[in-house]
């Protein structure tokens, strides 16, 4: 039985992280300031003898003896992490170093979430990890890129300097159960206004395109980078190479739950990508691994998921 943190717990991927594990028989500390994950997502753990819940800030020194760091500690959705920038910044910065001092401290496997974000608005498709990306470091979603950006450049940092054995993914977009609601994410946002009966609002024109990777299959993914030879620190992408555009993804949605929504358009917001979908070739040979659930199936257990929510 492995002694496992996991930062960001209670949020979205770090709920459906803590049950996986859990199931391999770890003992799980999970972590979170509850600033977007929630109580809720692991409320079925709290009674497991392995399962421990800390209610903590990572841009806080933490301590305790880990065989292995999860760091899934950051708001994901521009609606959270565009609220409080500054906030977001020092979970990225601050919160790595914190946990990058409690592995070096005790020699423990550490793995970053990183995020595609860190490529911006790409001028190469698909994104590969060699390709350094076209930030705009002084926008309102820089918070959030420069952070997750600085982040890979610490835990490289330790890496070279301290021979910490870390573990670094690049997640692109995924959806999937215990999304919240009112994240403002593409996939959560079309849904739940699909339920509602209300407008489906896209953002621009609808051509801009993304890939959209179920939970299960990033989780391991997760897993599997952290599993993986002591010589793979990543990056390595981790996403579903299945490129739609936000205007097939709408119809798509609304012909899935039915009703009367109708597909409304507002301007797009500042520095949004126009295009993101990943290269895993990097993933499939170092991990041997790919996504296995097609959209229409993800889509169907996370319509039901939002069902449940929002009409029970």
């Amino acid at each position: 039985m492995k002694k496992i943190l996991i930062t960001g717990g209670a949020g979205f991927l770090g709920s459906h992280l803590c049950r996986q594990l859990i199931k391999q028989e770890n003992d799980i500390t999970c972590v979170d300031n509850l600033l977007t994950g929630s109580l809720s997502n692991v409320e079925e753990l709290q009674g497991d003898k392995n399962f421990n819940f800390i209610s903590h800030d990572i841009t806080h020194s933490i301590e305790g003896e880990y065989d292995e760091i999860y760091n899934l500690a950051c708001p994901a959705s521009p609606v959270h992490y565009q609220t409080d920038p500054i906030k977001t910044m020092k979970t990225s910065v601050l919160g790595s170093i914190n946990l990058l001092e409690l592995a070096k401290k005790h020699q423990s496997r550490i793995f970053q979430a990183s995020t595609s974000e860190i490529y911006g608005d790409p001028e190469m498709h698909p994104q590969k990890e060699n390709y350094w990306g076209h930030v705009n470091p002084i926008g309102p979603r820089s918070c959030y890129d420069e952070g997750k950006r600085c982040a890979e450049t610490l835990f490289f940092d330790y890496h070279r300097q301290h021979k910490l054995d870390i573990k670094l993914v690049r997640i692109f977009n995924t959806y999937g159960p215990r999304m919240n609601p009112h994240d403002g994410r593409v996939v959560s946002n079309f849904i739940v206004q699909a339920i509602l009966g209300d407008d489906i609002s896209i953002y621009g024109d609808g051509s801009q395109t993304r890939s959209f990777c179920y939970v299960d299959d990033m989780i391991d993914g997760f897993v599997a980078m952290m599993h993986s030879k002591n010589n793979i620190s990543g990056p390595i992408n981790l996403g579903n190479p299945n490129e739609f555009t936000i205007l097939e993804l709408a119809e798509k949605i609304i012909s899935l739950i039915g009703g009367k929504s109708k597909i409304i358009f507002n301007d797009l917001p500042v520095d949004d990508p126009k295009m993101r979908k990943p290269d895993i070739q990097k993933a499939k040979h170092d991990l041997d691994w790919s996504p296995k659930i097609s959209l229409d199936e993800g889509l169907d257990y996370t319509i039901s998921y939002f069902k449940q929510l929002l009409l029970s």
